[in-house]
């Protein structure tokens, strides 16, 4: 009879820290990689790592010790950058080089929430679809333009390299890799010990708050100038207070004084978007916290914002947001929100 076959190495994962880390973004990791599930046999081992190993400051006051440097990442299959502070900062030369050889050497390279910077000052995300928190999407794409940074996601994977979105979203990737890696059931059971759903659908942009309604929403090339640079946010000011009539770009350019032909030319220059743009987007924002502040019906919220229906507010909202009318309520109401406390 042949000898039993060895188990299988457990897959090593390593988590690099910097000063101050977040505890929360490095437990997303910890606990689905690190952590004991009683139903689940440990596939996982899971360690921490530093540029300088010791003390390390985090961002609730108090210290991690982390007895592991830079040499850690060699013996990694995968490498986890949970959060890097602030975001966009300096990353040393040789944290960046110790990332390059173990991405090279086949180690996975996950980030969550803005470990993403790290990996795209490391090169890793060059050429790639990538996400990171909905606060911090255009700070990526404009320091990194050959990023194709994607905000309607919770987390984006090539197999070898991942970003995860917001913090939170850390444990939807950390899940997701688990799933790749081990198969649905074990996913399942993990997530089940950690009293979470194995797969949460959707994207983070339900999450990112709607602007003040009194914001006239231009963009940074409006001025307060005269004549062929004068400002527009007067009429802007003005469309916010009257968003369920009728606003065609006719109707905003009469008040501007302007031809709808020069109006809807000077709206794009300021602005950056179309006048049709713009004003759905504002007309989204309003009813996402009319959602949030109110009882009101669906339907009345259509009207209330100039979407006409509750059938077209709710085919513009989930383009917009990624969800239903109803389930962002749900999730963002002020009476759901005192149910859910109450425990009712």
């Amino acid at each position: 009879m042949p000898p039993p076959l060895p188990a299988p190495r457990p897959h090593h994962v390593v988590a690099l820290l910097n000063d101050p880390q977040s505890p929360f973004e490095l437990a997303c990791a910890a606990e689905v990689f690190g952590g004991v599930h009683a139903e689940v046999p440990a596939r996982y081992t899971f360690e921490i790592c530093a540029r300088r190993p010791g003390p390390l400051p985090t961002t609730t006051g108090y210290p991690l010790l982390v007895e592991s440097g830079l040499d850690a990442l060699r013996r990694a299959d995968t490498v986890v950058v949970p959060g890097w502070q602030p975001p966009g900062g300096p990353v040393p030369g040789d944290v960046l080089d110790a990332l390059r050889a173990a991405h090279r050497r086949g180690a996975r390279t996950v980030s969550i929430c803005s470990g993403a910077f790290v990996l795209a000052r490391a090169g890793l995300l060059d050429g790639r679809r990538a996400t990171t928190h909905w606060r911090r999407t255009g700070q990526l794409a404009d320091a990194f333009p050959e990023v194709s940074v994607v905000e309607d996601v919770l987390y984006v994977d090539h197999g070898d390299v991942a970003t995860s979105a917001g913090s939170g979203a850390g444990i939807d990737l950390c899940l997701h890799l688990v799933r790749s890696d081990l198969g649905s059931f074990v996913a399942a059971q993990v997530a089940r010990s950690m009293v979470l759903p194995p797969h949460r659908d959707g994207s983070q942009l339900p999450y990112a708050p709607p602007p003040a309604l009194t914001d006239p929403g231009t963009g940074p090339g409006t001025g307060t100038g005269t004549g062929a640079d004068a400002s527009l946010a007067p009429v802007l000011e003005w469309a916010l207070t009257r968003l369920a009539a009728d606003l065609s770009v006719g109707r905003l350019a009469a008040y501007a004084g302007l031809s709808p032909r020069t109006f809807a030319r000077r709206f794009v220059r300021q602005v950056g978007v179309s006048p049709g743009q713009w004003l759905l987007q504002r007309r989204i924002d309003a009813a996402r916290s009319l959602l949030e502040r109110t009882e009101l019906p669906v339907e009345t919220v259509a009207a209330r914002v100039g979407l006409s229906s509750a059938v077209n507010l709710r085919r513009r909202f989930r383009t917009a947001v990624g969800t239903t009318p109803g389930a962002y309520r749900r999730l963002f109401g002020e009476a759901g929100t005192a149910a859910s406390a109450v425990g009712r």
